[in-house]
Formats: structure tokens, sequence, C-alpha cells
């Protein structure tokens, strides 16, 4: 039963990367750091945001874990766009729902055609528009230009920040070969006991 669990559970993983090379989703990632804050905060908190970008549905899915505030509980948390490293601007994409927390998790997906999801300042700026503010957003993306942050009480800047970028293509391709070769044999492995 074990082994049958396990072989699905590899052989899903194979099938969502063989059909995530032909999707049009794009994974972006940070590491949230006090350094990497304008200015640095000396926070020794941490934390990471992975951002999934399906072009065809037109959603953003956000996945963010974060531990150790020292500024208090989280009280906001947001992608800013668009500006280069080193700088800061205003909020693209508010996290609604994120937890007033010092450490936890955060996941949603958000319909990047719904003009709700924007900040006014950011819709303004982008056309008025959904698809001026989806646009730019998908721009500053492609091009390292938005950050994802989480501020509380101390630092209403920002406590942690990071830099949204694409992950190294080795990375992700080592990780879609090793679970396709896991699942395969695992496969071959219940097949065999089977016929025992």
């Amino acid at each position: 039963m074990f082994r049958s669990l396990i072989a699905a559970v590899a052989g899903a993983t194979l099938l969502a990367a063989a059909g995530a090379a032909q999707s049009a989703t794009l994974i972006y990632s940070a590491s949230l750091a006090g350094f990497n804050e304008v200015p640095p905060t000396g926070s020794p908190a941490t934390g990471t945001t992975v951002v999934a970008v399906d072009d065809i549905a037109n959603t953003l899915t956000v996945h963010v874990t974060f531990t150790g505030l020292i500024g208090g509980a989280a009280s906001a948390a947001h992608i800013h766009c668009c500006t280069p490293v080193g700088t800061s601007t205003g909020v693209a994409v508010g996290y609604t729902g994120f937890p007033a927390a010092t450490s936890g998790t955060y996941d949603n997906t958000f319909d990047l055609t719904s003009s709700s999801i924007y900040t006014s300042t950011f819709l303004a700026a982008h056309g008025g528009t959904a698809a001026g503010a989806e646009a730019a957003l998908l721009t500053g993306l492609a091009n390292d230009q938005a950050y994802s942050n989480i501020h509380d009480a101390v630092f209403p800047g920002g406590e942690i920040r990071g830099f949204l970028a694409i992950p190294e293509p080795g990375s992700w391709a080592l990780m879609i070969i090793g679970a396709g070769l896991a699942g395969a044999a695992l496969r071959r492995r219940e097949l065999a006991l089977a016929w025992d």
C-alpha cells in the first residue's frame, strides 16, 4: 500500500513536470532578509517567497514562509513593483489575509485580471485597468524589479524583503529529472514485487 502511494505521488510529480514544460507557468522566488531592506534593518528574521505566474489562467499564486520577526506580529506583506534592486517603490499587490504573527506561512492565488488585487496607486499608474497593471507587474517580475516584503509595527517600511527572480534553470531541471527517475524506479520495484 505504502509503495503504491509513493509510486502514485512520484508518477503525479512526473506528469506535473511534463505538463509544466508545456504550460506557461513561470516561477519566481526570493529569500527575505533584513539586509535586503532599504535601509537594512539588522533583523535576524528570515523568510522565502515563491510566486507562480500562470499567464494562461492569468493567476498569481503566492507562498510565503517567515520566521523570527523581531518587530512584532506582521502587519502587512506585499509585492512591490517596479524598481531596481537596492531601491524602494510602492505596493503593487497586497497579500490579503496575511497572518498577524512573528512566524508563519501564507498561501493565496490572485486573479491577475481583477483590478481589486492591485493597489489603487499601482492601478492608476498603469492605465487604470487590470490589463495595464498585470502587464506592468509581469514586466517587473521578468526584469527582476519586483520584491516581496513583510511589515510590522517596529519596521513599518518592512522588516525583511527579497527581490523575486527566476531560480537557476539547472536546479529545476535536476529536480524534475530526479522526481521522474525516482517515480519510475519505485513503479518498477512495485511491479517486480507484485510478480513475486
